[in-house]
């Protein structure tokens, strides 16, 4: 099951959704090193977080999968939002500094070629912060939530994906320990909570925060593409086939041929 572009307004629109913007955005806050001069890329529903972590950038681009779908960002200026595929982005090597992904590991159908896709188009010594649903938490057990959809990963998978795309590992955070409730007596409560669950059982946290370095000594092998997918437009016209020698179309005109 994959949450897609409406859903995933819906719920950061919501009171729950938005206390759950706030708690990774601290986590992410814990582990970001701020620069005026990097080109970065937010690859997933990121839109939450762009506009807070990605101020001081040179440039910044809100990519969002075909699965998913997409809208346009920032509001009011030309859009910086584009529809890709995660194993073949529309960037060239070594073009940007910093790739920031939530809402789109635990989704991809190939995460190793994902990974490796990002690591190609990260500059030498570039950063890829991931959040993705923790597999021990909660919140990958209900499905009212973006976070109980997908393949949720524990702290060893995540390390051995992000190790097996030639990624080092050098920061980890954890958000999300306030249960997932939309109770209106819980969510007044979810800052005790969160603050409790931080210091006694951040290993059942909702989401595994990474933040993880491109490794340059070592080589990547890169697979041939046959084929590369593409958009087809849902109404666009796919003109007419034949079939014994005969042309069909999309109606009959009223019984002649």
């Amino acid at each position: 099951m994959i949450s897609d572009i409406v859903a995933l307004r819906a719920f950061y629109s919501s009171l729950l959704g938005h206390l759950a913007e706030r708690s990774i955005a601290m986590a992410l806050s814990a582990i970001w090193s701020k620069s005026t001069s990097e080109r970065f890329v937010g690859l997933g529903y990121t839109l939450p977080w762009l506009d807070r972590f990605g101020a001081d950038a040179e440039r910044t681009f809100a990519f969002m999968p075909a699965m998913q779908g997409a809208v346009p960002w920032p509001s009011g200026k030309p859009s910086a939002t584009a529809l890709v595929f995660e194993e073949e982005l529309p960037l060239p090597d070594a073009s940007v500094d910093r790739v920031l992904m939530v809402h789109a590991l635990e989704h991809v159908e190939n995460p190793q070629q994902a990974l490796l896709e990002i690591w190609r188009v990260l500059a030498p010594g570039g950063r890829l912060i991931i959040a993705v649903p923790n597999r021990r938490g909660m919140w990958a057990r209900f499905e009212h939530t973006p976070f109980g959809t997908g393949r949720p990963y524990s702290r060893a998978q995540l390390a051995e994906a992000l190790r097996e795309a030639n990624f080092t590992a050098t920061a980890w955070g954890d958000a999300l320990h306030f249960p997932p409730s939309e109770r209106r007596f819980v969510l007044r409560l979810h800052q005790l909570l969160e603050q409790a669950g931080r210091r006694f059982w951040p290993i059942f946290s909702g989401v595994l925060v990474v933040e993880a370095e491109k490794r340059l000594y070592q080589g990547l092998p890169v697979a041939a593409r046959a084929s590369r997918r593409v958009f087809v437009p849902v109404l666009s016209p796919q003109g007419a086939t034949r079939v014994g020698g005969l042309r069909r179309t999309g109606s009959r005109n009223g019984g002649k041929g």
